[in-house]
């Protein structure tokens, strides 16, 4: 039976050009070198290297041998590197990108449970409705809702997302509560958007999908803007859930319209291309699955 070790002394010799440069690559005696490659040559019956003085070549069958093995011990090395980094405590840097809507509530708390759980660990958490270039921006992991534009990025599915209708209690003090989506159009909206003017809510509720026009005094594409606008009074917002239950919750906001919601969009978290994920990345991932499966069982 073939000596997988004589098969990795057979390679180092053939990448190193020579039996010496491989003992010095190997740690070990010339002399066992030698013997562990003679070894393999009995074992499979045929020579494998003609040795000279001055040169050593492959044979033809000690080339197919080489080509066929090494791409075999290719894959071993790399099993045993997946593994010891399955094994190994996260450790170093991990560059997140998320949504403020969806970063501000959830994605914090993930991150404190992170750094908690792992003490080698650091977060740089960049909030954004941007969306960045995760190569060029260095980031290591971005969640993003809604549609995903093509990419060359790796994209996995967490779940879905939608927002829901919160206006303050003192704009709903002087304005009153709307019945239903028709009724919004007598409201002030703050417009998640670029105009105050010509928006339109798409909402899902018991009678099926109805679209609205909206409008309202205050509009603004970043969402801590329209959250900061919702709570000073200027109208009814559509807030991601995460976002609105958290603010709902502290008594700042009240939901409006209890039976409707914008549609489900995707949940996604993206990351460069590669053939694995690191231990680090991969293990923010695993917790934030974790996470938002609980949050969906309690929902």
């Amino acid at each position: 039976m073939v000596d997988l070790n004589d098969v990795v002394v057979f390679a180092r010799v053939v990448e190193a050009g020579s039996f010496t440069a491989a003992a010095r690559l190997l740690a070990m005696p010339k002399t066992t070198v030698s013997r562990r490659v003679a070894a393999l040559e009995r074992e499979v019956g045929v020579r494998l290297l003609q040795r000279t003085t001055r040169s050593l070549n492959l044979t033809d069958a000690g080339r197919l041998y080489y080509e066929q093995s090494s791409q075999g011990l290719r894959t071993i090395e790399e099993a045993n590197l997946r593994l010891a980094e399955a094994r190994a405590e996260p450790s170093g840097t991990i560059r997140i990108s998320a949504p403020v809507g969806f970063g501000g509530h959830f994605l914090i708390r993930a991150v404190v449970d992170f750094l908690t759980l792992y003490p080698k660990t650091n977060v740089e958490l960049r909030l954004t409705d941007d969306k960045l270039n995760l190569i060029e921006d260095g980031i290591d992991l971005a969640f993003r809702t809604g549609r995903l534009e093509d990419s060359t990025l790796i994209a996995r599915k967490l779940g879905s997302t939608h927002r829901l209708l919160c206006a303050s209690h003192d704009y709903l003090a002087r304005y009153g509560m709307p019945e239903g989506p028709a009724d919004l159009a007598r409201h002030r909206c703050v417009i998640a958007g670029p105009s105050v003017s010509g928006a339109h809510w798409v909402l899902d509720g018991p009678q099926g999908q109805e679209t609205v026009v909206v409008a309202g005094r205050f509009a603004a594409n970043e969402m801590q803007a329209v959250v900061a606008a919702a709570l000073a009074g200027f109208g009814i917002a559509q807030l991601p859930q995460p976002m609105a239950d958290g603010l709902i919750n502290e008594g700042r906001l009240r939901r409006v319209l209890d039976g409707y919601t914008t549609p489900a969009g995707g949940l996604h978290v993206l990351f460069p291309s590669s053939r694995h994920l690191s231990p680090l990345v991969k293990a923010f991932i695993d917790l934030a699955v974790e996470r938002i499966s609980n949050r969906a069982n309690r929902a």
